[in-house]
């Protein structure tokens, strides 16, 4: 069996400050950057895995050439693929266009080529994430189109003696609230379609579970509460059909996005027991004490493989289902009216990779009923520097909609809910608020709807740390600027810096 990674490093852009390594200190981690930081990655902070993400931008397809060579002797003594592992998150061609895809697999085919050249008898990426998996067919359809690109390349280039190996193992990356409650279904299906084709079922799974993008489209209650039935159910699921899977999931560093950060390993790792694998963004990295965060990645492996998921009493699944679906619409219902308002800020939010736009030939874009959202990095960070933290909205809305026997498995299920709401709490800010709500009628209503939950849960609202007054008198600076988008950048950035997250 092979080693599965604990700590996967990614290029998601949410940092505020710049990276430990980075030369310029300019925080922005260009395409050319991205090789040096990988090699950083595994070196000086040990991870086991680094994501290299072909997924709405360009990325860099000599990468392993680049690893290996230019620092072989490092990649000799942890052979990529058997000790630590470069994992490619593909472009979803059913959701934008596919010219990376055929790079990507061409990349991964003769790495595979460089490596056997270089004596280094592992094959250097041995899978693929395939981001917003909704079927079996599109998992499958990856495996054959990389087995025939396989048998393409030995039928046509016949000077090499030896030949690829024609398996890419495929990780599903499931996204949606709904989708998270029905992964049994997806890899059934899967199991299925992966015995036709190969003559066999897959020896492992890992399955992928999003936490930002569920939480930007669907809320905080609702996307936390699918990740806890999935690992739930991923856990049944193994122990039914005797295949071991091993969950991942993909968190930031705010509690919209997960709340992981080097100071909160054991709550994390105890409100999502049962993830194997946990994404290590890049605010994690860059935006805490270097030394904290190595001692944070050591916690993780020791924590996170023996923690197991919680199981889902059958009395509580009805109350579950309802909770996840009265607590979406809430969100959606708030969100939905305050968009043109927000639209300033999101555009304003400094870049820290070289990403493609949602819009276009080679995008796609989240949406909120017919309304395209920012990506959730660009989303958090505008919500927090304008001093309304996301966890916020329709959070109010949805605890009064809850029956009693509703709360109560809220608060089974949820277990963090009073820390991470306590946490954005510190960075809500009434005065940048009260000032935006007198441009917009349905955010002073949920100025009272969030006044209600802080009272329901008996939470203070704002700063409490010089810190957290600097942030919201930055808060207050953002909200009147809105009409001034040459000073919302640097306000949002200052901003960022002193939560320690960009988004």
């Amino acid at each position: 069996m092979r080693r599965i990674p604990v700590t996967t490093a990614t290029q998601h852009p949410d940092n505020a400050g710049a990276p430990y390594w980075e030369r310029d200190g300019d925080g922005f981690v260009s395409v050319q950057e991205e090789v040096t930081e990988c090699v950083s990655a595994f070196r000086d902070l040990g991870v086991d895995e680094f994501m290299w993400d072909w997924e709405g931008k360009d990325a860099d397809e000599a990468v392993v050439d680049k690893l290996l060579t230019r620092t072989y002797n490092l990649f000799r003594r942890r052979r990529l693929g058997r000790d630590i592992f470069l994992t490619f998150r593909i472009p979803n061609v059913w959701e934008e266009k596919g010219y990376s895809l055929l790079r990507a697999m061409m990349a991964i085919v003769t790495a595979e080529d460089l490596a056997r050249d270089l004596r280094l008898a592992a094959r250097p990426v041995i899978e693929v994430i395939l981001p917003m998996t909704r079927t079996a067919d599109q998992l499958v359809y990856i495996q054959h189109a990389y087995r025939d690109l396989v048998s393409f390349k030995r039928r046509t280039f016949t000077h090499r003696e030896h030949h690829n190996i024609p398996y890419l193992g495929v990780i599903p990356l499931v996204e949606g609230v709904l989708d998270q409650l029905r992964i049994p279904e997806l890899l059934r299906e899967y199991i299925r379609r992966h015995v036709r084709l190969f003559k066999q079922p897959p020896p492992y799974l890992r399955v992928f579970l999003a936490r930002s993008d569920p939480a930007l489209v669907s809320g905080l209650v609702a996307s936390v509460l699918a990740t806890r039935v999935a690992l739930a159910d991923l856990a049944k699921f193994s122990r039914e059909h005797h295949i071991p899977v091993y969950p991942m999931i993909g968190v930031g560093s705010l509690p919209f996005r997960g709340g992981l950060t080097p100071f909160t390993v054991p709550q994390f790792a105890t409100q999502y027991a049962g993830v194997h694998t946990v994404t290590i963004q890049s605010a994690f990295r860059y935006d805490f004490p270097l030394p904290r965060v190595r001692a944070a990645l050591q916690e993780l492996v020791r924590l996170l493989p023996k923690t197991k998921a919680m199981p889902i009493a059958s009395a509580d699944r009805p109350h579950l289902d309802r909770i996840v679906d009265k607590a979406s619409r809430a969100y959606v219902s708030s969100l939905a009216p305050l968009l043109p308002l927000l639209a300033p800020a999101f555009a304003a939010v400094p870049s820290r990779r070289e990403r493609r736009l949602h819009v276009g030939l080679l995008s796609y874009s989240r949406q909120l009923g017919k309304k395209a959202l920012p990506r959730a990095i660009t989303f958090a960070a505008a919500c927090y520097s304008l001093g309304l933290p996301p966890e916020f909205i329709g959070l109010g809305r949805a605890l009064q909609s809850f029956s009693p026997a509703e709360l109560v498995t809220l608060e089974r299920y949820y277990g963090n809910l009073h820390r991470d709401i306590s946490c954005a709490a510190r960075f809500y800010c009434r005065e940048s608020v009260s000032m935006l709500a007198r441009r917009c009628a349905p955010l002073k209503r949920l100025v009272r709807e969030i006044e209600y939950a802080a009272r329901l849960l008996n939470i203070t609202l704002g700063p409490r740390t010089v810190v957290e007054q600097e942030h919201a008198i930055l808060a207050r600076r953002v909200a009147a600027s809105l009409k001034h988008p040459h000073q919302l950048s640097r306000l949002i950035a200052q901003g960022g810096v002193l939560r320690h997250s960009l988004g």
